[in-house]
């Protein structure tokens, strides 16, 4: 595992994911580590009306190209707000599925560790689908170091 030189944490700019975001930059500070930070935008389905129903007017692929421009500008604010200064960055929008877009960057980039968020997802979505962070965990073929949202007293 050793030396740490590509980090990755995705974020999805919750509160969780920026208590992750502050151990990844520590840890790439320490290790004068690569941080690739990543967003995951997921694919706005295009669905065609039925025959003899008049279709909405709807740019799909105008709404997917602002969610895109959406999460690259805040990628740019968390790094000019939360980001160490000196330490080097790499940024990148996915579209797709989170978890199989992460663990494909993570295999592609060299990625040495990927440092994520838990999120308390409970009831029967986690039992279904399990949340992004333990199929990331189950399918990372790099260490993962997940993160809790510090409890408030």
């Amino acid at each position: 595992m050793l030396p740490i030189k590509n980090i990755l944490c995705p974020t999805d700019f919750s509160e969780p994911s920026f208590e992750a975001l502050k151990a990844a930059d520590e840890l790439a500070a320490h290790f004068s580590a690569t941080l690739h930070i990543i967003n995951t935008v997921p694919l706005v389905p295009i669905v065609e009306a039925p025959i003899g129903v008049e279709s909405a007017s709807f740019n799909v692929s105008s709404y997917q190209q602002e969610l895109e421009a959406q999460s690259e500008r805040s990628i740019k604010s968390l790094i000019e707000q939360r980001i160490t200064k000196g330490v080097t960055v790499v940024t990148e929008v996915l579209i797709g599925n989170a978890a199989g877009e992460i663990t494909r960057y993570a295999a592609e980039k060299n990625i040495d560790l990927i440092v994520i968020a838990t999120h308390g997802l409970s009831g029967w979505r986690r039992f279904i689908s399990g949340s992004v962070t333990e199929q990331i965990v189950r399918q990372a073929s790099c260490p993962v170091l997940t993160i809790r949202k510090p409890h408030v007293k």
